[in-house]
């Protein structure tokens, strides 16, 4: 398939290298000229403004959007509008907010053209891993693209299969679920990085509790100096608590097990908030899920070694860098 991608960040570009590097072409446009020459010297079709764009895909279009949730993808978005014809399709890949995708969806609708939301987990590990992937819109929609997600995900892998899963959706194996009218993809990512906060709140808590196990308060004889890069090494190999997560932590900890490097200052990119949101609206508890957001902001003054560790995980999956 031919698809334009506007956005080449950190998972912009690498979700325009993937496409690239599996025989799809690419029309790509970004604010920033220097990431429109790299993906250009990769093999995609660099244009140099959103009209341009459109011009440089065949009818109907698809344009996928890689922008950070907020006005950036608005504006993108209206600028669109002006040159997109009914039929026609805009695929939003970036970490939006449920209930924009229903608004951007119904108005695009009254234009003929149709809207996809997709909840993109991979990070800056995607080009080479794939990403799974969490979409929502028209199913005939999401079937006429399947392509493209199919390429994109990461596939079966290595994985065991799950007994009883015999009858359902065999693309949910290969790593990429239809989840429903617009809105359901983003809605479940973003359930996803609320469950993913209180992961890593938790591996960050149990390593801060072991690394203080040495200090002089404590009875000489229940004092321990535990290697932190080790414990995380051997959990990794057939215990109950290994994830990938727990991989990118062993990376760090084998790199800098003091984690000097990191402040402790951790950043919320705007899910886990709405995870909050929504469980207030349906009146479900979610204690772990709040408190680890809270955490986040408790941690923007003064830092323990377990939020060191936090900002470790951000770098290792997303290329998060703390702000300074």
């Amino acid at each position: 398939m031919r698809i334009g991608v506007v956005g080449l960040g950190r998972m912009g570009g690498n979700i325009a290298r993937r496409l690239l590097k599996h025989g799809h072409e690419c029309a790509v446009f970004d604010a920033n000229p220097a990431s429109v020459k790299q993906l250009s010297e990769a093999g995609a079709d660099g244009v140099d403004s959103l009209e341009a764009l459109v011009k440089a895909l065949p009818a109907p279009r698809t344009i996928w959007l890689m922008l950070p949730a907020g006005e950036i993808t608005n504006s993108t978005l209206k600028a669109l509008e002006g040159y997109l014809e009914s039929g026609d399709t805009v695929i939003e890949g970036g970490n939006a907010f449920y209930k924009d995708d229903i608004a951007r969806s119904e108005h695009l609708a009254g234009k003929g053209i149709n809207y996809l939301d997709v909840g993109v987990s991979g990070g800056v590990w995607g080009l080479e891993r794939g990403y799974c992937m969490m979409i929502g819109g028209k199913k005939e929609v999401f079937e006429k693209h399947d392509p493209i997600f199919a390429t994109l995900a990461p596939g079966e892998g290595e994985i065991e299969k799950t007994p009883g899963r015999e009858t359902r959706d065999p693309r949910v194996l290969q790593g990429y679920l239809y989840c429903g009218p617009v809105g359901s993809g983003h809605f479940v990512k973003m359930v996803h990085n609320g469950i993913e906060y209180g992961m890593m709140q938790a591996y960050a808590e149990g390593f801060d509790i072991m690394r203080n196990k040495n200090q002089e308060s404590l009875p000489a004889n229940q004092r321990y100096d535990l290697d932190m890069a080790d414990i995380a090494e051997v959990w990794r190999r057939g215990s109950v608590v290994s994830s990938w997560l727990l991989d990118l932590i062993s990376i760090s900890l084998a790199k800098d097990e003091s984690l000097d490097e990191f402040s402790g200052q951790v950043n919320d990119s705007g899910e886990g908030r709405w995870t909050i949101e929504a469980a207030i609206e349906e009146a479900v508890p979610a204690n772990v899920l709040t408190a680890s957001l809270f955490t986040r902001f408790r941690s923007r003054s003064g830092n323990t070694y377990g939020e060191k560790l936090l900002s470790a995980m951000r770098n290792q999956f997303g290329g998060h860098v703390e702000s300074k």
